[in-house]
């Protein structure tokens, strides 16, 4: 499987929710951990852009199994326990929304010299409203404004859109985990 391909399937683990019974069969983890995979085929050295955005990919995917872990708790828990667990949430949400925002900017640093400007236009587009809206929906739940249905929508999405356009991606030379660029190739 193409690494940005792995990449995708990891964003469609960690934001969809496939319930049983209550019970979510999607893991954050995996998918985060998917994410990190894929990111390390497309790494070049340690500070690569892709680096930077496997490591947050990497803290993610612990701080995702610990809010797995805090939010299976009963509610009945002392205010500390409920307390760290949405200090757990908050930080997983904020950081799966850094590490979009990364993981897009690798993508688009790695094809913005060899691709048509249209697919980088359309993945920066992407990027900055999958993180306004997931930063406008983190706001709502806090009560600083009722958006009501549409911002869970509008950011449902724009995910789905960008997890399209990655997939559609995953087949491009400069995206692939043997590529090397004309300047690397030179004597």
């Amino acid at each position: 499987m193409p690494p940005v391909s792995k990449i995708a399937l990891g964003f469609v683990f960690a934001f969809g929710a496939l319930r049983f019974n209550g019970f979510d069969l999607l893991f954050d983890p995996v998918g985060w951990g998917l994410c990190a995979a894929g990111l390390a085929e497309l790494q070049r050295s340690v500070d690569d852009p892709f680096s930077r955005a496997r490591s947050f990919a990497v803290a993610v995917a612990c701080t995702s199994f610990v809010a797995l872990i805090a939010f299976g708790e009963p509610s009945s828990h002392p205010l500390t326990v409920l307390s760290f667990s949405h200090v757990v949430g908050l930080v997983n949400t904020v950081g799966a929304l850094v590490t979009v925002w990364l993981v897009v900017d690798a993508v688009i640093r790695r094809i913005r010299p060899y691709e048509d400007s249209s697919r980088v236009t359309l993945l920066d587009v992407l990027r900055w409203a999958v993180v306004s809206l997931g930063v406008l929906g983190l706001l709502s739940g806090y009560g600083y404004a009722d958006l009501g249905v549409v911002t869970p929508i509008a950011w449902f999405a724009t995910v789905v859109a960008l997890i399209v356009v990655l997939y559609r991606s995953a087949g491009l030379p400069s995206l692939s985990p043997t590529w090397a660029a004309v300047a690397d190739r030179v004597p």
